[in-house]
């Protein structure tokens, strides 16, 4: 072993230029086949109908360049854009609410002492091991209790309830990692309660923030069950709703191309998300690690 380390360090002081070419060689293969499924998917939706049920290669329109496939999805139920507008409420909404929650909460388990701490941190954590699918009975009544039933605002609740749990361990891992030295010298130059929070903690658990937000966001978007229960109206489903429905199809035929659309769209917004978001992401999720 003590040889070979040798020789690859020989390697690379000789030739530095052939590690580097053979470095971004690699990355640029590993790009290339993640990056294949998603353009692939991205060409069957300009098809045209009948050409996007043959088989799949070429992946590119052979027969001309098509938007059929959208057109067909905005005639399915209340549209296309429709649903998009649904998901996107949703998930906005849903991504927002955790964060404010699980901030607050992730300070305050940080930050403060009081009674039976250690015991209500427990009972957050062990909420994420009750399956969802348990519960979508009681879920159901309470919804109609309050009168949230096939409601977007419902909808929000039952996913903002599903996201806490993480979301405050992370929040309460990200405030762990600040120094509190830090805030110490903030209230001696006159900062308390939310002005801490916000102006000067907050900034520095900005990571956790966007992990939090995006983590909440990507599960909203996708997520598809709890959809389906807690909405009766064809016009207030979200798009996972919609693409089963498009996927079933009728008498039991399959309209690929636009199921491919409907892909398409919904992987987007996650994308361009993702991509904003990806400085923040990773040390958010290793906030607190360390100490």
């Amino acid at each position: 072993m003590t040889e070979t380390a040798s020789a690859v360090r020989s390697i690379r002081r000789r030739h530095p230029w052939r590690i580097q070419l053979a470095m971004h060689a690699a990355s640029i293969l590993v790009a290339a086949i993640f990056l294949a499924p998603l353009v692939w998917t991205v060409l069957v939706t300009f098809k045209s109908k009948a050409e996007a049920g043959l088989p799949p290669l070429p992946p590119w329109p052979v027969g001309g360049w098509s938007i059929e496939n959208y057109r067909t999805l905005e005639n399915f139920g209340a549209g296309l854009i429709h649903h998009t507008l649904n998901s996107l409420i949703v998930a906005s909404a849903t991504a927002a609410l955790t964060i404010v929650v699980s901030t607050l909460a992730g300070y305050g388990f940080s930050r403060f002492r009081f009674p039976m701490k250690g015991a209500f941190f427990v009972v957050i954590l062990a909420a994420m091991m009750v399956p969802f699918q348990s519960i979508l009975t009681p879920l159901f009544l309470i919804l109609s209790r309050l009168h949230l039933y096939n409601t977007l605002t419902g909808l929000v609740l039952i996913y903002v309830t599903l996201q806490l749990p993480f979301s405050v361990f992370m929040m309460r891992n990200a405030f762990d990692s600040v120094p509190h030295e830090i805030a110490e010298a903030a209230r001696i130059d006159g900062a308390r309660g939310l002005k801490l929070l916000v102006i000067v903690l907050g900034p520095l658990v900005l990571p956790g923030i966007a992990s939090v937000g995006l983590i909440a966001f990507l599960n909203a978007w996708n997520e598809f069950l709890g959809a389906l229960i807690f909405l009766s109206e064809q016009d207030k489903y979200t798009l996972p709703v919609l693409m089963t429905a498009v996927r079933s199809g009728r008498f039991g035929a399959i309209d690929w191309g636009a199921v491919q659309a409907g892909v398409a769209v919904m992987m987007l917004p996650c994308l361009a998300l993702f991509l904003v978001l990806q400085r923040y992401y990773i040390r958010g999720l290793t906030a607190g690690a360390v100490k």
